[in-house]
């Protein structure tokens, strides 16, 4: 299968790119079509097989419509030859489209003015050319607003070519509508020029001051000058849609520094190749993803993965694209270029999520589909019905006109995609990178997430936890000891080790004779003693032989027990034949996943971890991780198997993975997140890949999906109610009931603004932060007790999360009375002892709490529980109660 984009030209309205839809739709081979009225575009997937680019692009013009492809095929599924498919032209386009459209309008008002003063000047008392007044000289003043007229629709003749053009190929769109309304004013006005004649013929005087009052030239004029103005300030609104695109485009830089023949070149950066040797100075950014052969420089890395530190890049370290140099001359070879960079990936991501259309839209499409014929057969109607009820030609004109003008259904068609661009796009701007409308759409309705453990949660690799000398070992001897050993070992527990020591200051001394006893730890000769590392069994064993001596072994026994409860590895250390101590080294849960799971929990959601470890360490970082229901033990072919389980109770599930390892149930959940993704996006498998590894993306994530879906059936809603009740005003509906009927040149004004209404309402979303941010201030929270964690459905007691000492700084949490916590929240906009009442009602609700006592003058609630309670439960219920936690 091959997937390609194509730029369509003629699309004004939805009614087009659903009959672009329909038409390429139809075609054998085409597996999925998306048309894209927002940015003009389709994007196809289709069998190279059986379809070429030649017959998609003349079944486009068979309806009316113009096709190019704007990217080179590519196999779908396929990381390679991902394109920007036209992006860097995205600036341009808009900046070309707005100026057309101000050109035009300017052009247009001048002759509108002109026009409007001649027509409705005399009405208001304004000085009028002598030739011009007087019922004698009608003609000369219908003449002249014809020939004013002529210039506006010239001008304008877009509508009328496009209209026209699509009308005879039985595909009506919005400038159908228009060239039709505002062309039947127009004939309506030639026809009063015979009229005007034969009037004058007859010295009729009052049929002439009839006409003179109803030339209905104005009115042309003023609908395609209204029409023009709304299509001006939608073209503005629009082109701020691919704002976070377009940012995107302009992290990549345009030339780079290479060396070709031993001679330093400057190519731009679309011509670097792999391989080649490119050469970075401070203040310029890198346009390539690579390796660094020689020098080192602080890399600011923000762009791509969100850290604000600049990371110290030396020789053998990878560079990612669109990053920039700080400080320091670096070179490094080209690995990943052009369209296979980290930042062409990113790009590529969200324009396909922008093409991609939403399940929520498919009720615009099918309306769309058929909305303009049905207006026309509407205007028709309401033509004829006017007529034949005994009203004049030029009010039954009136009326039809104004159907007409007002139906255009411009705001159906943006209502979903301009809410889904700007969602994708804010999205990526803090490192969400969505694939699809339909991820988009699904998560909002999410009631379960999985997690899983190993560099989801937890860091991904071990870390020192505790060292733990005997009496009398002094801690820094005990750590270079051990670090020494384990400098020579390639064991992940031996990194930790060495890592740790190193950021202690600590450096280790070569070793001698190192031998790795398999299932029995190591051995080396430091400074002539014999060092030992191994587990508390095997030293164990080495003691009960008499082999090694340790006093106050049971000691450290227990705490080894401890440490392995916990999740920790203990290592114990033995110098000439005597056990000095143990470390212990564990997978540390990162610093934000707990509240990152609680804000979760805080919005309902519920959460289990899914791993293949043990039940002892699952229980142990569940614990930490405010989580209580845990599925372990399970093989990567068996997490699967899990999510499905969970999808036949009815649940709507959510898989949060790194992307690899976790492959099939990123593809079996209904969405699944591939977390840390960093330069090697996790495109096949995940329908959303995060950034930045971090679960708070997770639930931002969350976040904005629930606003894009609630700005899109707000945007539905609007389309679908200005429409069903402008039509019948403007047929006259309402004219014998209440003597409402609509002037098409007030049609033309409500339905520019309602597109304007539409994508401006859409354009809200990109002011859209993250709510954790404000609820949660630190990295860290304060310490909890989980008193129920279920492991695949069996609850185990007594389980403790490790105490850690910050505090948020708006959210004190305090261990109190042994296992009575207590929780204070700043609170704002209580004012009486009904807001007192209020709040301290709804907190009083969840369970787990014991009291609840609010401070009006102080701005506080100090909230007493059982420790299942947490800040974000509370904050919900302050909340709910009407009030805003600061």
């Amino acid at each position: 299968m091959i997937k390609q984009r194509y730029n369509i030209t003629g699309m004004s309205c939805a009614a087009c790119s659903s009959r672009v839809e329909k038409t390429v739709s139809k075609l054998k081979g085409i597996k999925e079509c998306n048309v894209n009225l927002l940015t003009n575009s389709m994007q196809v997937e289709y069998d190279r097989d059986i379809l070429n680019e030649e017959d998609i692009i003349k079944a486009v013009d068979s309806a009316g419509y113009g096709a190019e492809p704007v990217q080179s095929e590519k196999e779908t599924g396929s990381k390679k030859n991902i394109k920007k498919s036209g992006s860097d032209n995205i600036k341009n386009n808009a900046a070309e489209a707005v100026k057309d459209m101000k050109s035009r309008l300017k052009l247009s008002a001048v002759f509108l003015v002109i026009l409007m003063y001649i027509s409705m000047g005399s009405m208001i008392k304004l000085p009028q050319p002598s030739f011009l007044s007087g019922t004698e000289n009608t003609f000369a003043f219908a003449l002249t607003q014809f020939l004013l007229v002529l210039p506006v629709m010239y001008i304008n003749r877009k509508y009328y070519i496009n209209g026209f053009k699509t009308l005879f190929k039985f595909s009506p769109n919005m400038d159908s509508l228009i060239a039709v309304g505002s062309g039947a004013a127009f004939i309506h006005g030639i026809a009063s020029l015979y009229a005007i004649g034969y009037a004058m013929a007859d010295m009729d005087m009052h049929r002439l001051m009839d006409i003179r009052m109803h030339l209905y030239f104005e009115s042309v004029s003023m609908i395609l000058t209204l029409i023009s103005l709304g299509k001006y300030f939608e073209t503005m609104s629009k082109s701020k849609t691919t704002d976070a695109v377009s940012s995107l485009i302009d992290l990549s830089p345009k030339t780079a520094r290479v060396l070709r023949d031993e001679t330093e070149v400057e190519i731009s950066a679309s011509e670097i190749e792999k391989g080649d040797i490119v050469i970075v100075r401070p203040g310029e950014s890198i346009a390539a993803d690579g390796t660094v052969i020689e020098g080192s420089a602080s890399i600011d890395e923000s762009a791509i993965t969100g850290e604000p530190v600049p990371v110290h890049k030396v020789e053998g370290d990878r560079v990612i694209s669109a990053t920039i140099n700080k400080n320091g001359i670096i070179k490094f070879r080209a690995e990943a270029v052009g369209d296979d960079t980290t930042i062409a990936q990113i790009i590529a991501l969200v324009e396909e999520a922008s093409s991609s259309k939403a399940p929520i839209a498919a009720l615009a499409d099918k309306v769309a589909g058929v909305f303009v014929p049905v207006v026309m057969g509407i205007a028709l109607a309401t033509f004829v019905l006017w007529l034949l009820s005994g009203h004049t030609i030029t009010f039954a004109l009136s009326n039809a006109i104004a159907v007409l003008v007002i139906s255009c259904p411009c705001a159906l068609g943006l209502a979903t995609p301009v809410a889904i661009m700007v969602g994708t796009g804010k999205a990526a701007s803090f490192g969400v990178l969505i694939k699809s409308a339909q991820a988009l759409e699904t998560l909002h309705s999410i009631d379960t997430v999985v997690l899983d453990k190993t560099g989801t949660l937890t860091q991904g690799k071990p870390a020192v936890t505790d060292i733990i000398p005997v009496e009398g070992m002094d801690e820094g001897k005990f750590l270079y000891i051990a670090a020494s050993l384990e400098y020579a070992s390639e064991h992940p527990l031996a990194e930790a080790i060495v890592e740790y020591a190193a950021s202690r200051g600590i450096q280790p001394q070569s070793v001698k004779n190192f031998l790795n006893i398999s299932g029995r730890g190591v051995s080396a000769v430091l400074d002539d003693s014999i060092v030992r590392a191994g587990s508390l069994d095997s030293m164990e064993e080495l003691i009960n032989k008499g082999e090694l001596s340790c006093d106050g072994f049971n000691r450290l026994k227990k705490i080894s027990d401890e440490a392995a409860l916990s999740g920790k590895t203990p290592m114990c250390i033995s110098l000439d034949n005597r056990l000095i101590g143990i470390i212990a080294a564990a997978d540390t849960i990162k610093e934000d996943s707990k509240e990152a799971v609680l804000s979760m929990k805080s919005k309902g959601l519920s959460v289990i971890m899914l791993t293949g470890d043990n039940i002892k360490t699952a229980k142990a970082v569940a614990s930490q991780a405010a989580i209580e229901e845990v599925i372990a033990g399970v093989l990567p072919t068996q997490k699967e198997e899990e999510l499905k389980k969970l999808m036949e109770k009815g649940h709507k599930v959510a898989m949060v993975g790194d992307g690899i390892n976790d492959s099939p149930a990123l593809a079996a959940a209904d969405v699944g997140i591939a977390i840390g993704a960093g330069t090697d996006i996790a495109i096949d498998s995940a329908d959303i890949v995060l950034m930045h590894s971090s679960l708070k993306d997770v639930v931002a994530a969350f976040e904005l999906s629930g606003a894009v879906i609630k700005t899109i059936k707000q945007n539905l809603f609007w389309a679908f109610f200005y429409n069903a009740l402008c039509i019948p005003l403007a047929a006259g509906v309402f004219y014998k009931g209440f003597g409402l009927s609509l002037n098409p040149m007030f049609g033309a004004a409500a339905m520019s603004l309602s597109s304007v209404f539409v994508v401006t309402n859409a354009l809200r979303l990109r002011g859209f932060k993250p709510s954790i941010s404000a609820l949660f201030n630190s990295t860290e929270l304060d310490k909890t007790e989980i008193n129920d964690v279920k492991i695949s459905g069996t609850k185990m007691s007594d389980t403790k999360i490790s105490d850690i000492k910050k505090h948020d700084k708006n959210t004190n949490i305090k261990k109190e009375r042994g296992s009575i916590m207590k929780t204070e929240l700043n609170v704002e906009g209580m004012m009486c002892a009904h807001c007192k009442a209020r709040v301290e009602g709804e907190i009083k609700k969840i369970k787990g709490v014991l009291s609840a006592e609010a401070d009006i003058d102080a701005g506080k609630v100090s909230v007493e529980h059982d420790g299942n309670v947490n800040a974000g439960m509370i904050s919900e219920a302050v909340i709910k109660a009407g009030y805003e936690v600061k």
